[in-house]
């Protein structure tokens, strides 16, 4: 994420340095597979009409990677065109989970849906790189330390990845002896039908 932000200031300060100003005679879009061109419009913080200087770049870099549909773009021009190439990132096509049995199938997709992994939206790796830690984490508080969740990334035709995410819930951690030291006052016996923790479970 820190590259990417320094990758932004760079190309942005860059094309401040370089950009006349002009007015915008009309504005072209190259490098789109998916997403519509309205909604890259619908992004700009110009239009036709409007003068273009250093600092409406740095607004329009900023706009349109905010989108989060993208995984590059350069801001140019060519006479009085305003010229947007984009790199898109892919999109999800399919999620596949195996290894699960303590957690279901339907209760993974929908908290990877919340996380915002699902088929048809944009893949973005450091979500994924979020849920496992989540699904690590889950799998931990029922006692399944030794839990391992590894992930694929596979590519597709017309910019989309299918994930394939495969699970080894590992086994639940029993205990076998709990020991109690300092107790004056209670006896062992009563200290331990307190707890929730219990020998085996």
């Amino acid at each position: 994420m820190l590259a990417l932000a320094l990758a932004i200031m760079m190309s942005v300060h860059t094309a401040r340095a370089q950009v006349e100003p002009f007015v915008v005679a009309d504005i072209r879009v190259e490098g789109l597979q998916r997403i519509a061109p309205g909604s890259v419009f619908a992004a700009l913080p110009v239009g036709v009409g409007d003068l273009v200087d250093g600092r409406a770049v740095q607004s329009i870099s900023r706009n349109l990677f905010y989108t989060g549909n993208f995984d590059d773009l350069s801001v140019g021009r060519d006479g009085n065109v305003l010229v947007l190439t984009v790199t898109e990132r892919p999109s999800i096509s399919e999620i596949t989970i195996d290894g699960n049995k303590a957690i279901e199938t339907e209760a993974l997709l929908d908290g990877l849906k919340g996380a915002g992994l699902a088929v048809g939206q944009v893949f973005q790796r450091s979500t994924l790189e979020g849920m496992q830690l989540e699904l690590r984490r889950q799998y931990v508080i029922q006692g399944r330390y030794d839990a391992t969740i590894d992930t694929e990334i596979i590519p597709e035709p017309r910019n989309r990845v299918s994930i394939s995410i495969d699970i080894d819930e590992g086994t639940v951690s029993k205990i076998e002896h709990i020991n109690i030291v300092g107790n004056e006052i209670y006896d062992d016996e009563t200290l331990l039908d307190t707890f929730e923790l219990q020998v085996g479970g």
